[in-house]
């Protein structure tokens, strides 16, 4: 399930202050530590543990707020649990840091729908395939959007335009719902070996993650499918959806992150079908050496499968997406989203 997106309008002291020790590091972190008692170190861990990503807009308030300056509006992305579990090591006695992510733990495992991550997908396909398409979109909207996506492309084809659509247009669910499908689910697995009134999930922004991870013939396949039905959310998942000509928008500093990171086949295949300005951003990015090289390769290439092409792009952006997710670069989706 996506983590709940951060709105500092809505933020309480706690969450604040979670936020803005993780903005600051690991090493200041520990050091405040320190300083907490227990069940402040408790409250703090439990609201940091389900933070991911922090938007660039509440990372400026909370620094404005807490030391009145900021030095950068980039996003932050962070696994909370990892983080979690470093800063406790330097901070906390062994036993009191075990105890308090113990119970972090606890509290994770009633997170509806979590056990199904470590499911084999083929088995997970098999479960849900005969669920009604409504019943099979809440579940898949509970899930990582990549985990999401093998399930997905494991479906029958002509029910994935479906059960995607009804993915985007999912909103808020009330928890009894959700509560029922998840207890039905769980007993129909046993028999084969919050305070909130609802809550929010899926949406057309968790559809366009979920189609990133799949391949390109599922992907035009429900893309299309939903055109038919509903031409504006088509077109506004695809503003959302990360595709490779979009790192022509990766600063030149992100870019060298990303060519760091590639094979020299691999980008001569990825830039086989690539504009000629996404093929000069890359040259641009790469020592006079490397260039020629690269140059050098892409003339002897000969035909090559489109699949492999494809597969070449997915796979640098899914090295661009691991960037993202540690925080080292920044990513835009959709010619409407412009980095400033």
């Amino acid at each position: 399930m996506a983590p709940p997106e951060l709105d500092m309008n809505n933020l309480t002291g706690p969450q604040k202050a979670a936020t803005f020790l993780l903005i600051m590091g690991q090493e200041y972190t520990a050091e405040i530590f320190k300083n907490l008692a227990e069940e402040e170190i408790r409250k703090l861990a439990s609201h940091m543990s389900e933070i991911k990503y922090v938007p660039p807009e509440v990372t400026r308030q909370v620094m404005e707020e807490f030391v009145r300056s900021l030095e950068s509006n980039d996003p932050l992305m962070v696994e909370g649990q990892t983080f979690l579990k470093t800063i406790m090591k330097g901070s906390l006695a062994k036993e009191k840091a075990n105890a308090i992510y113990k119970e972090l733990e606890k509290n994770k495992k009633n997170v509806p729908f979590s056990y199904l991550e470590e499911i084999d997908t083929a088995a997970l396909v098999a479960l849900i395939k005969g669920e009604h398409p409504q019943t099979t979109a809440l579940i898949l909207a509970h899930l990582r959007p990549e985990r999401a996506a093998e399930v997905l492309n494991g479906l029958p084809t002509e029910i994935q335009g479906d059960i995607a659509m009804r993915i985007a247009e999912i909103n808020r669910v009330p928890i009894e719902i959700i509560d029922e499908v998840d207890e039905t689910l769980q007993k129909e697995l046993a028999g084969r070996g919050d305070s909130a009134s609802t809550r929010a999930i899926g949406g057309i922004s968790a559809l366009a993650d979920i189609l990133n991870e799949v391949d390109r013939e599922t992907e035009e396949g429900i893309l299309s499918s939903i055109e038919e039905q509903k031409e504006d959310m088509a077109e506004e998942i695809r503003q959302l959806m990360f595709v490779f000509e979009d790192l022509i928008k990766v600063d030149d500093r992100g870019m060298r992150e990303i060519l760091k990171q590639v094979e020299t086949q691999q980008l001569g295949l990825a830039l086989k079908t690539a504009s000629e300005e996404m093929k000069e951003k890359i040259f641009g990015n790469l020592s006079e050496r490397a260039a020629g090289m690269l140059r050098e390769d892409m003339e002897v290439m000969g035909p090559v499968r489109l699949t492999e092409v494809e597969k070449a792009q997915q796979m640098i952006i899914r090295v661009a997406r691991d960037l993202e997710a540690e925080g080292k670069i920044v990513l835009a989706k959709g010619k409407d989203d412009t980095l400033v």
